[in-house]
């Protein structure tokens, strides 16, 4: 199931997202790519173990882990396995930290609302493909071959291949590669794949908000403009 791709324009777009998790140090594989100097960025602080799962159940981590490297497998470049993408995916799930939506995130309130919502797709979803790997072949989707297992996540991936049965889980595959996306490309493996190596080291020198004390940006006056100013005092 390779192929899928970013666009580059998401990259940032991405980056802000992923820095939610960027300082947790609980990860033993995914690391923030583009972390901020500070003493215990994420490249030196690593969990002591194996990643003990925050939200999913050992076995829906195992189908997260799994589902992610077949969207993203290793080819010439590693993998989402190896890039640890199934631990961010469980962080932010488990702290309901939105990735993708049917809507805008307006507030806080939205923010946590679509966190559920993904909480709650997560788990039907998982259960879905279990039961619909059951109904086809006879057995859970992690018991089933890797080509039983191809083919139904294929079905729910190209729109050639779509079911009117499958809706539901069209959805959840969708919601699965965005967070795996996301993962993957927020990763020191994930962006040297796209080439993005002057990230690493332009992201970590720019400056941070400098409203601390507004983090809502509610206060802030319109900035001054040099140019306006010129042009006025010539007209």
């Amino acid at each position: 199931m390779g192929g899928q791709g970013i666009e580059r324009r998401e990259i940032l777009r991405y980056i802000g997202i992923a820095s939610v998790a960027g300082t947790f140090p609980g990860f033993s594989k995914w690391a923030f790519a583009c972390p901020q100097d500070h003493p215990e960025s994420v490249s030196s602080v690593r969990a002591s173990g194996p990643y003990k799962p925050l939200f999913f159940s050992p076995e829906h981590y195992q189908m997260v882990e799994h589902i992610a490297e077949m969207i993203i497998p290793q080819d010439d470049t590693p993998g989402a396995r190896q890039a640890g993408v199934a631990e961010f995916i469980d962080f932010m799930v488990a702290n309901r930290a939105p990735v993708s939506g049917s809507r805008d995130v307006r507030s806080t309130e939205d923010a946590l609302e679509m966190g559920n919502e993904a909480q709650n797709r997560f788990i039907l979803g998982l259960d879905w493909i279990n039961t619909h790997c059951r109904a086809e072949f006879g057995r859970a989707f992690m018991d089933s071959t890797h080509e039983q297992q191809n083919s139904l996540l294929e079905e729910l991936a190209y729109k050639t291949k779509f079911k009117p049965t499958t809706e539901s889980g069209r959805e959840f595959f969708q919601m699965m590669r965005d967070y795996t996306v996301v993962g993957y490309y927020t990763t020191k493996i994930g962006l040297e794949s796209l080439g993005y190596p002057g990230l690493r080291t332009t992201w970590p020198k720019m400056p941070g908000c400098t409203h601390p004390d507004d983090p809502e940006h509610a206060h802030l006056r319109e900035p001054t403009n040099p140019m306006i100013k010129t042009q006025q005092s010539t007209s």
